[in-house]
């Protein structure tokens, strides 16, 4: 019996040291990484800080812009548009792409551009008739076809056709997929551009081709945040006024937003859509600050980019202005705007911030959380060098 005891305690021993240098063991192991990853972390954070440091204030407000310019390359001209404005990307059209070669080299260009903080050079390629590639472009068709098809994986697989082919053609961001629900029939400017006339397909296959963007490097910027889909005049045109409380959006149209933040799509495009049940300000969604600040950024708890939709749209130039829009999308925690047409509305744009954070009625820590936000993205998809 003694014999036994003994046994028994010289077995408890063993494994009580066995345990003892096995928790150690684990301890060292998650200190190790743990100081990795505070590393990391650090040598991130003065990456973007020395950035930060250097920068006059026309610099980072140019980071807070994307503008459009004219011509199918990289001239004199363009160059110092792109170059004095301090521009942190730019978008394509089909005014600016005549074939693969072109295209190419124009992006190549543009990417040698500025060595010191690359550009996010962007462009809207959602499949079917919202297409900008040059000729011999692999044909996607209308996204609402292919979420009939009733199978999401099949978005993954174009997101990632999708986005190997913008990839090799030298662009680093989409303004896709659209998460709109084509609830109303009588809306044209979404219309076939919808995965869907309801929320669950229309989320499900908008993460799967967030993803497949995501596999090939693309940074999506899904849209038109809050929901375009219900609809019928086209803010291209005139500014949509929308009678939904926020309940009702909570219902039906947040849902596919909802599902992109939590598996992290790293840009939200903000529409010119009316909703006075929700801000009574007499701003749109892109201009409000309920919208940006309170709804996307504290309700749903949304961390990337906060991206307008064109400025010089009907909705936004009939009824506000370059200026006022631009001053009033930055004071509502926009942190890009998009300009795609002209380059006096650039520098509108540009100005307008710039006083703004001069006369006090911005912040400049206002257009640093933007210029910070932006940053990290483009240290994160390898375009700060």
């Amino acid at each position: 019996m003694k014999k036994i005891l003994c046994y028994i305690i010289l077995f408890s021993s063993v494994v009580f040291v066995s345990c003892n240098i096995t928790e150690n063991n684990n301890m060292k192991e998650r200190e190790e990484l743990e100081e990795k990853i505070e590393g990391e972390e650090k040598v991130e954070k003065d990456i973007i800080e020395e950035i930060m440091e250097s920068m006059t204030l026309e610099e980072k407000v140019g980071q807070m812009i994307i503008g459009g310019f004219n011509g199918v390359s990289l001239s004199e001209e363009n160059k110092n548009k792109i170059l004095e404005k301090n521009l942190g990307g730019v978008i394509l059209f089909n005014r600016n792409i005549t074939d693969r070669e072109q295209l190419i080299e124009l992006n190549s260009q543009l990417k040698d551009l500025n060595n010191e903080i690359g550009l996010f050079i962007s462009v809207d390629e959602e499949g079917g008739r919202v297409s900008r590639l040059p000729k011999g472009k692999i044909p996607i068709p209308p996204i609402y076809k292919i979420g009939q098809m009733g199978n999401p994986k099949i978005c993954k697989d174009i997101g990632e056709l999708v986005g190997e082919e913008l990839r090799m053609y030298g662009f680093n961001m989409d303004f896709a997929p659209v998460l709109d629900i084509w609830s109303n029939k009588e809306n044209k400017v979404i219309g076939d551009r919808a995965f869907g006339d309801n929320a669950e397909i229309v989320s499900k296959c908008g993460i799967e081709m967030i993803k497949g963007f995501k596999e090939k490097e693309i940074i999506s910027v899904v849209k038109h945040f809050p929901g375009h889909g219900d609809t019928v005049l086209d803010s291209h045109k005139g500014l949509p006024v929308m009678e939904y409380g926020l309940e009702d959006l909570t219902k039906r149209e947040l849902i596919p937003f909802v599902e992109a933040i939590k598996n992290e799509v790293d840009g939200i495009m903000v529409g010119h859509l009316m909703l006075p049940k929700v801000d009574s300000s007499g701003y749109p969604a892109s201009l409000s600050k309920i919208f940006i600040e309170d709804i996307l950024r504290k309700k749903l708890g949304y961390k990337g980019l906060i991206i307008t939709d064109d400025l010089e749209m009907g909705a936004i130039k009939n009824n506000f202005g370059i200026k006022e829009a631009s001053r009033k999308a930055v004071e509502a925690g926009v942190d890009i705007l998009l300009v795609c047409h002209t380059e006096g509305n650039i520098t509108g744009a540009v100005q307008s911030i710039v006083e703004g954070v001069r006369d006090g009625s911005i912040s400049e820590e206002r257009v640093e959380e933007s210029v910070k936000r932006i940053l990290k993205t483009k240290e994160k998809y390898g375009i700060l060098d």
